[in-house]
């Protein structure tokens, strides 16, 4: 992304932070204020791997890191210590393994899935992971890029480069503790399918859906491509999204009138009546659209 040449990424970004998008559902910037706040924080909508040539952040979103107090991720992912402490929960409860949830023939497909595909840890170890968690190191090492990044990694680089401490609104052990409430028989199965469709060399036209709407920063997409290609998962909403969103927004209520902060959670988490943008208006803030348009470059 080092690139000579600047260009205009369908339209040219705008400098200053306060800029509001045309199309309210169609950025994934959005200024908090009200409430006697002194100073807006910024709520800003990631996902977790994509290709380095859509990595790039707007001026307005970087403009928002260097004027803030504070940067929240989901967790904290600087703290190793705590990352590398949490290792442990990232497994299955009671000693199961991926061999307890499959037939012997699907096992064998499943593992010689994972051996034949680069992975910086050992099935031995994978296959104690939670399948959710393992299905979703597939899909990462599956893009058809090679420079995929978590837009997280780039958040943070940036903070750094403004010097901001980086904090996290729950821990790694709390988000892998979440999917013991998840059947590992279903985890189990769609983790299957995933890897019979990779076998088959079907394209996952609901990933790359999901990946557009994101690109094109339209929240309202994302949410009805979510339902749409996750029915399963349905009844699991709760878990996975809706009680944390309520947990974030009942400890941003502490921390927005003490500090200014810019909030990067996964895009998923913003839209909807249970979302972060809307439980955050019910509070009584104003949460507003802000432009988030990127200027890219081209090398010549």
């Amino acid at each position: 992304m080092a690139l000579v040449c600047v260009t205009a990424c369908s339209q040219s970004s705008k400098t200053k932070t306060e800029s509001k998008s045309s199309n309210a559902n169609n950025t994934l910037l959005w200024k908090i204020s009200g409430k006697g706040l002194e100073k807006p924080s910024y709520l800003y909508g990631t996902i977790h791997m994509i290709c380095g040539a859509d990595a790039g952040l707007s001026n307005n979103f970087k403009d928002a890191i260097a004027k803030c107090d504070e940067v929240y991720l989901e967790i904290d992912m600087s703290n190793i210590i705590e990352m590398m402490g949490a290792l442990s929960s990232l497994t299955m409860l009671g000693d199961t393994t991926l061999e307890d949830l499959y037939t012997p023939e699907e096992f064998v497909r499943v593992k010689k899935y994972f051996e034949k595909t680069s992975s910086m840890l050992p099935f031995d170890m994978l296959q104690k992971f939670k399948p959710m968690l393992a299905s979703g190191l597939l899909e990462q090492g599956g893009m058809e890029c090679d420079d995929a990044i978590a837009i997280e990694q780039v958040v943070m680089e940036q903070a750094a480069d403004n010097k901001k401490k980086i904090s996290g609104l729950e821990t790694i052990k709390y988000q892998a503790g979440i999917l013991d409430s998840i059947p590992y028989k279903m985890q189990a199965a769609q983790l299957l399918a995933f890897i019979d469709s990779s076998e088959a060399g079907a394209k996952n036209n609901e990933t790359e859906a999901l990946m557009d709407a994101y690109k094109a920063q339209d929240l309202s997409k994302l949410e009805e491509l979510m339902i749409k290609t996750e029915p399963g998962m349905l009844k699991y909403y709760d878990i996975l999204l809706f009680n944390r969103n309520r947990n974030w927004v009942a400890k941003l209520k502490d921390l927005l009138p003490k500090k200014s902060m810019v909030i990067a959670v996964g895009a998923g988490h913003l839209p909807g009546k249970n979302g972060v943008i809307n439980l955050l208006k019910k509070e009584g803030y104003q949460v507003t659209p802000v432009d988030n348009k990127i200027t890219k470059t081209k090398e010549i």
